[in-house]
Parts: structure tokens; sequence; C-alpha cells
């Protein structure tokens, strides 16, 4: 008998798919406090939870009988996840579940916007008949910019479809291969989003790409009739900025379903008639909750079971492999985050060549795990070994993978090349001494730099200084530079500089890295 904790309030309807399952008991106990639930978390096979309990790793210090954790939503940070991984329990989640309320709410927001709803429900109970001051807007034959199109911007697109609406969709990774076949135009560039779209809604994950994506300058190539819907991530969309167009009448209104920081600091809305807000309600339906309720349910009793483990946010490592191919693997998923950032656009091949010693392994975990590293920027669920197969598919990216087992200049190696509609990049990468991870390659230029902390990956002229301006500049910001590594050639006039920090930058280093008059191109990311 499977006995399975439920610690928060959940759906009656995945409540009710447990008891009626011979082989499991659901108990009910919510509201635990963190000393109630050490005591007994090691009683039960599985947990079910929502954002309520607090998953600890003390809560997660002698687990007993604690298999598995499904959380009935999308966020995971109630859970110590490494803590989880290290005993062995399988953490899981519900992703999907809120997929059409938010697309829903999508429209919902557009409709109560181009038809003022709200100013004229208020009017109306306020003891006024005004119907001239609230004439709107149709929503048939419009233009809809959709920026994003995984599950929820897809949903939204045929939601839309339904309402006659032209759509310009744009994915800053890759778009899935039905857009075009339900009459998206799919773009390579949010400027035309800008200037061409009446209405512009947002479905990516918040990321160093995606924060202020939208900010003065973007709302300064808007329509004066454009309205913009947020059900996405706070700050995606600069704020203050927004509200400022607001004001100027720059563009005709906003939606925002979210905030930066919840409740909101920043209420300036509240001085803006054309904002319409509402407080983080895109998954808040009925349906929704009995939806993730009953996932929740299923995919942690088939997991206990022993059957297929679906939406694992923690998904079992490389298990037996070799530490060798542990450490390639460790090596090729931080090189596949780095490519993520330093190959913008649409994804258009990917390869991946494995060459030496390393090559008669089993590699094609390597390989994997460069994927999930240049996928994971892009999606705002935890990719792993479970899911990444069918993400890239969802969004036409395969990976060729080469093995070699032929040694040139090293015992072995780890290459990859991204084309997108914008770039080609290559990089490649080596284990020294079976475990010290290098890049040492970046685009044909030899360097050699640690993958570690916050990568700044410059392109620039080459010439005397560059290293020296680097290091000042980085040092009035009061950052440390790990390690270092330069590639030039004298041929070409050019240079590559790669260092790895001991803490990220702020948006004014960044500017200021970028105004240096030598420096071409600057590329930042975070490696986990």
């Amino acid at each position: 008998m499977l006995k399975i904790l439920i610690s928060d309030k959940l759906a009656q309807e995945g409540i009710n798919l447990l008891k009626s399952m011979a082989d499991v008991e659901p108990v009910v106990r919510t509201g635990l406090s963190e000393d109630e639930l050490v005591k007994i978390i090691g009683e039960y096979d599985g947990l079910i939870i929502r954002s309520a309990t607090k998953v600890t790793a003390r809560v997660l210090a002698n687990p007993g009988k604690l298999k598995g954790i499904a959380r009935a939503g999308v966020g995971v940070d109630n859970v110590d996840i490494p803590a989880a991984t290290q005993k062995g329990i399988i953490v899981m989640n519900t992703p999907g579940g809120n997929t059409l309320s938010a697309a829903e709410h999508t429209m919902a927001l557009m409709l109560a916007m181009s038809r003022h709803i709200v100013p004229a429900c208020n009017s109306l109970k306020g003891g006024q008949w005004d119907r001239k001051s609230y004439e709107g807007n149709q929503l048939n034959n419009k233009t809809l910019g959709v920026i994003g199109l995984g599950r929820i911007g897809m949903a939204v697109v045929k939601m839309a479809k339904g309402f006659n609406m032209q759509v310009l969709g744009y994915d800053p990774f890759a778009a899935p291969k039905e857009a075009e076949a339900m009459g998206v135009e799919v773009v390579d560039n949010l400027e035309k989003i800008y200037r061409e779209s009446d209405y512009i809604t947002i479905h990516v994950p918040k990321n160093e790409n995606t924060l202020n994506m939208i900010s003065a300058k973007e709302l300064k190539m808007m329509k004066p009739t454009c309205r913009l819907v947020n059900c996405a991530r706070g700050g995606i969309i600069n704020e203050g900025d927004l509200y400022n167009a607001l004001e100027a009448k720059t563009i005709a209104g906003a939606a925002l379903d979210v905030f930066p920081k919840e409740p909101p600091e920043n209420v300036r809305f509240k001085e803006v008639p054309s904002c319409l807000v509402t407080p983080h309600l895109g998954a808040s339906t009925e349906e929704a909750q009995i939806e993730v309720a009953v996932e929740a349910a299923q995919i942690l009793t088939d997991a206990l079971r022993g059957g297929p483990i679906r939406n694992a946010v923690n998904a079992p490592s490389l298990g037996s492999a070799s530490p060798i191919v542990c450490y390639y693997a460790d090596l090729a998923q931080r090189l596949g985050t780095l490519m993520s950032t330093l190959a913008p656009g649409h994804i258009k091949g990917v390869k991946v060549e494995i060459r030496g010693a390393i090559a008669d392994k089993p590699v094609e975990p390597i390989a994997t795990a460069f994927t999930i590293g240049l996928l994971q920027p892009h999606f705002d669920t935890v990719v792993n070994i479970v899911n990444v197969n069918m993400l890239a598919k969802e969004r036409g990216v395969s990976v060729d993978l080469t093995k070699n087992t032929e040694i040139k200049d090293l015992e072995s190696s780890f290459a990859a090349t991204v084309e997108t509609d914008k770039v080609t990049r290559n990089i490649r990468g080596t284990v020294f001494g079976g475990k010290f991870l290098r890049i040492i390659e970046i685009d044909g230029f030899a360097i050699e730099v640690t993958p570690e902390g916050t990568m700044v990956i410059i392109f620039n002229a080459d010439k005397p200084g560059v290293i020296g301006a680097v290091g000042t500049l980085l040092g009035k910001h009061g950052i440390n530079i790990n390690t270092m590594g330069v590639g030039h050639k004298a041929e070409r006039g050019r240079a590559v500089l790669a260092v790895s920090l001991d803490k990220t930058l702020d948006e004014k280093a960044v500017t200021d890295l970028k105004g240096l008059e030598f420096v071409k191109e600057v590329y930042v990311c975070k490696l986990q």
C-alpha cells in the first residue's frame, strides 16, 4: 500500500483519484509546521504539495520511505531540490495544467481593454449611463504580435485565430513547426512585431536576455493604438517606461497580470486609467486547479509504482556512467548554456562532435547534456533528461551527433556548432587531468578558460591594452576575475577575450563594457 501525504489544499478531484486507487492511501494534513513535517515525513511513500509547504533540507534529512514529491503547479522553489536529489527522491511538477487558463486570461485582458469593460462597469455602478465614452474596438482583423511560441503562446494563437486576428509570431529560440500551418507569420526580428501589431502579448521566460526586453526604445516603435498584455513574468516589460508611455499616450493601453515583485511595489498603475491590472490570475481557474491536482496525483503514483517518470525537475543523473563521461556531460551542459547566449536567434541546426578516447564510451548522455544547457534558458520549466527530447522536438530542434575516436591535438574533446538565422557559432572544450573543465576554442580562436560563474565573452579589435582596460573596468564595479582566456588572429585584426567572474554584472557594468572603444560584441551568461 502506497501512503501519500497531501500537505496543501488540493482540488478534491485529485484526492478522489487517489482514493479510487486500491493500492493508495491518501492522507490530507494541511498547515503543518516544519517540525511537524520532519516528524512524520518518513511514514509516507509520496508527498503532494502546492506552494505553502516548504520541503527543506531538514525535512528531507531523514526521509524514511519517501520516494517522490509532486508539486500541483509549476514552481518548485519551495522544495530543496539538491537535498531531494541527494536522497534519491524524485521531484515532479505539472507545467501544462495552466496552459489554457493563462491563454484565456490573455484573451480576457485583450477584450477587456478593447471594450473598456472595467471603467464602463465602474461608471454604471456609479449611477452613470455613459455609452459614448466607452466606444471600443473589435479584435477582428487586427494584428496580434505573439512573443514566445511555446505552449501558452500557441494556445493564444489558436484562440486569436478564432477572432479572425492576423498573427505575427516570434520566438527567441525556435518556432514550432505547426505555427506556420496555423497561419502565423513567423518573423525573425521583434521590430516588425513592435511596429505592425495592434496588440502584443508576451509568453517567454524571464532571464538575462528577456529582462526589460520591452523598454522605452521598443515602446516608441509601437503604434499609438497598440495595446500590450503581460501574463508571463514581471520585469520583461520595464514598468517605469511602460507607465511613462501610457501617460504620454504613446501606446493605447496595457494589461498586467504579473509584476517584478508581488504584491507590486510600483503602483503607478493606480494613476494610469489605460492600465488594467490583475493579481497574477493566469492560472487561477477552477479547471486549472483541478487539472494540476489530478495530474500531480497521477504522475506521483505512476512513479512510485515504477512506471514512467514525467515532468521530473531532478531526473536521475548519469548513474552508472564512468566519472570521465560525467565530467564531459557537465562540461557539455555548461557549453550549451553558454551557446544559448552566444548564438541568438532561431535555431536552424546543431552539430556536436565528441572526439578522441572519450568517443569509445557511451557518449549520448554528453550530447543530451549539451541540449539541456542549450534549451534551459528558453523555458520556465526545468529541462532535464526526462523531458529534453520532447521539448526539443516541439521546437523542431535536432542535434547531429558525430563520434570520432581519432586523437589529434588532445586525448579527448567536445565541440559544438550552433547555426541560427543570425549567426553560426563554434565552441570546443576538454577535461584536463580527468576533472578540470576548460573551454579551449571559440569561433576558431584558441583560448583557455574555466566555464564557471558568470561568463563574459568579448569579441574585440586586436590591439594592446584590452586586458588592462577590461580588468580595470570590472575592478571599478567591484568584480573579481576568476579565470581569463585570450585568443587573437593578427591577420584578421580580431580577438576574443573570455573571463569567468565571481559575481554577475549589473546593467551599468555591461553598458560600460560595451562602451569600450575596441569592443565589437559582448555576451554575458550566468552558468549554474
